[in-house]
Parts: C-alpha cells; sequence; structure tokens
C-alpha cells in the first residue's frame, strides 16, 4: 500500500489509538529530538498539551533547548529485586537522557519529577554531581557485599552532558580505586575516552561494556535515536574497546518488529567482526506514556509500517501494547518472538558469540576507610 493511502488514514489511526495527530509540536521546535509530543505525565492533575489553534504562530514558542538541573542525591546504588534481571544494583548519575530514542523505556521516570516523559524527558536533565562521593560513603558502610553495579540501564551515563560533568569518569576511578566490578551498557561512542581507566580495571577482571546497536542503517537511527552515536561509530568503539582488553559485547536493544529485526543477524555480524564476544537482545518495550510517543513517532516517520509493527507488538504482548509480566517483557511470547529468539540463537553460535559468559570478580574489593586502608594484621 502506498505511503500517501495510508497517511489519509492517520486522523483515523489516531482515533482508533488514542493518540494526538502527529507533529502537535512544530519540527523546527523540537529539531533534533525523537518525541514529537510533550503530554503531561501519568501523576499530574490536570492534563496540558501544545495544540494549534489555526493562527500560525507556533513560531512565537520557544525551541526545546536542553538544560540541566544539579540535584543533591541522598544514596546514588539503586537496588532491584527483578527475577529477570542479572544485577541487582545499578547507578544512573543523570536522569533524562538527551540521546531522544523514542522507544526507551525509561521515559515514563521523568513523570516523577512532575516533568513530561515525551520532549521534557530528553530536554531538561538532571545531573548528580555528588554522585562520586556518595558511592564512596556507600562502598565503605559496615557490612557491604560487592556485587557488579550495572551502570546505563535506565539513562544513558554517556550522554551529551557527560562531556561537561564527567560524573562517570569519576565514578570509575571510585570503583578503580576500591577494585570494585563494573558491567556499563552505552549507545555513545564518548565511552572510548575513559578506556585508560576501563583498560586498568580489566586487567584485574573488574569491568565490561557493552554497545547497544538498535539498527545500522544511519537515516533509521537519526530519525529513532537522534542524539546517540551513529551506528559505525558504535562498532568502532567496539573494536578500541576490545583490543584494550575490555571485554566487549553488543545488545540489540530493542529489536522493533517490522522495522529492525530484519537486521538482527548483520548486527551481530558487524559487531562480532568489531571484537564483540558477547551478545543479548531485548524485544521492544512500551509502558505508560513510551506507547502514545512511539506510535506518534511511527506515524510520523514510518506510516506505511505502522499497522504491521503495531500488530506484530500485540500479537507478542497478549494483544497489548506491552505486558510486564516477569520472564515475558524483555522476550515477549508466541510464533513471532519465538522465531526471532531462534534466529538469534541460531546466529550467535554460527558466530561464536556466548560461548562463554564473562563474570567479573568480587574478589579484590576493599572498602573505603577514613584515614586510608587499614591492613590486616593476620
Amino acid at each position: 500500500m502506498p505511503i500517501v493511502a495510508l497517511e489519509e488514514e492517520v486522523p483515523e489511526l489516531c482515533a482508533r489509538d488514542q493518540i494526538s495527530q502527529p507533529l502537535v509540536i512544530s519540527a523546527d521546535r523540537r529539531r533534533g529530538r525523537g518525541a514529537g509530543l510533550n503530554m503531561s505525565g501519568r501523576f499530574e492533575k490536570h492534563s496540558r498539551e501544545d495544540f494549534d489553534d489555526g493562527w500560525d504562530n507556533q513560531e512565537d514558542l520557544p525551541d526545546f533547548k536542553t538544560s540541566v538541573q544539579e540535584e543533591r542525591a541522598n544514596t546514588i546504588i539503586t537496588r532491584n529485586a527483578s527475577p529477570d534481571i542479572s544485577f541487582d544494583r545499578s547507578i544512573n548519575p543523570y536522569r533524562g537522557c538527551e540521546h531522544g530514542c523514542i522507544y526507551c523505556f525509561a521515559r515514563p521516570s521523568h513523570a516523577f519529577m512532575g516533568l513530561s516523559p515525551g520532549l521534557d524527558f530528553e530536554s531538561r536533565l538532571f545531573a548528580k554531581p555528588n554522585a562520586p562521593e556518595l558511592l564512596e560513603r556507600e562502598l565503605a558502610r559496615p557490612g557491604y557485599v560487592p556485587r557488579p553495579i550495572a551502570i546505563g540501564t535506565n539513562t544513558d551515563p554517556y550522554q551529551p552532558i557527560e562531556r561537561r560533568y564527567e560524573l562517570m569518569r569519576e565514578i570509575l576511578e571510585v570503583l578503580d580505586k576500591y577494585n570494585h566490578p563494573v558491567a556499563i551498557v552505552t549507545k555513545s561512542a564518548l565511552v572510548e575516552r575513559d578506556i585508560d581507566i576501563l583498560a586498568h580495571m580489566a586487567e584485574r577482571n573488574l569491568a565490561k561494556v557493552a554497545l547497544s546497536i538498535t539498527t545500522l542503517d544511519r537515516k533509521l537511527c537519526r530519525a529513532m535515536e537522534p542524539r546517540a552515536s551513529a551506528p559505525h561509530k558504535r562498532l568502532t568503539a567496539l573494536k578500541t574497546l576490545s583490543d584494550a582488553g575490555i571485554p566487549a559485547s553488543v545488545m540489540i536493544a530493542p529489536v522493533i518488529p517490522a522495522l529492525t529485526d530484519s537486521e538482527l543477524e548483520a548486527i551481530l555480524e558487524a559487531s562480532s567482526e568489531h571484537g564483540a564476544a558477547e551478545a543479548g537482545f531485548i524485544l521492544l518495550r512500551l509502558p505508560h506514556e513510551v506507547s502514545p510517543l512511539f506510535r506518534d513517532w511511527l506515524l510520523r516517520e514510518r506510516p506505511d509500517r505502522y499497522q504491521h509493527v503495531m500488530n506484530l507488538i500485540r500479537s507478542m504482548r497478549g494483544g497489548k501494547d506491552y505486558d510486564a509480566k516477569w520472564g515475558e517483557r524483555m522476550r515477549g511470547k508466541g510464533p513471532y518472538a519465538d522465531q526471532i529468539a531462534k534466529r538469534f540463537q541460531l546466529a550467535a553460535k554460527r558466530l561464536g558469540l556466548n560461548t562463554r559468559r564473562h563474570k567479573l570478580t568480587t574478589d579484590l574489593f576493599v572498602a573505603p576507610q577514613k584515614g586510608g586502608v587499614q591492613l590486616d594484621l593476620f
């Protein structure tokens, strides 16, 4: 079906799926952003949205420029007991993410700040400048038991504002100092900046890094992940990390049916060629406000794929846009989900990926102490 025919059906699709018309926020105002909407968060008493009143005066409204507010956090290590996640603690030095990935499952967290998971999430950011200090304090608590800390599981620690704040580098310096293991996930080639620390940690089996790659199509990447590193830059970062002796892997996250799933084998092959030894994937997740944001983006950027993509997503989510059930939220269920998982397994096996899972050590950890580390007497 030609795209023009689908564009004529957009109002009907919007009404059926209960989302706003595309381009509610003018393209000029949100240039370089992923979201097209800036609806209120789900905890607000009143819902507010920009709309076109017919006077063509949206050019009078300000652009969505990035602003950063510093906050003094009380704690920095976040704990979780999720049965389908491989780590039990993580660190997020920033709230919000300027990468602007339209599918980001962390977007709803901005609602807790009284802000929109839409454009606010990628333009109104928060930095925690006391994160390194808090980390050192929390590592020194009596009874602290070390396990790998995951960083990049919510918002990206190497998003553009990290160039100015360098919180991630300071956090790594603390972890390196006390021999604490860390596992990083990022979509940014900026991780190469910290190779000196990461390589030093990797020599003691204390660090590993995963580059998240969704597509190798640069045009699609720019539309879907507007301020993340280009795909070829992420692949180069993989090779640079691997060549420096840092265990490097690829995370295909998310896999989007009928949009990026056809690239699954190509991404694994390219990543293997660039030094990845391990790989993983996560199916597209559309919790809370992410669903209308993604559907609006899909209607704007790929209207010819809208019905096919959403039908396949719902076929893997029990007829819904999302199902948060443990064990299924990352992979989905049904024939199409099984097919994606099987394709991944076959390609990974053919390429020699995941033959051995790299497990970081906790045996070298030394807790911080005032006045230096006290040596054992015996």
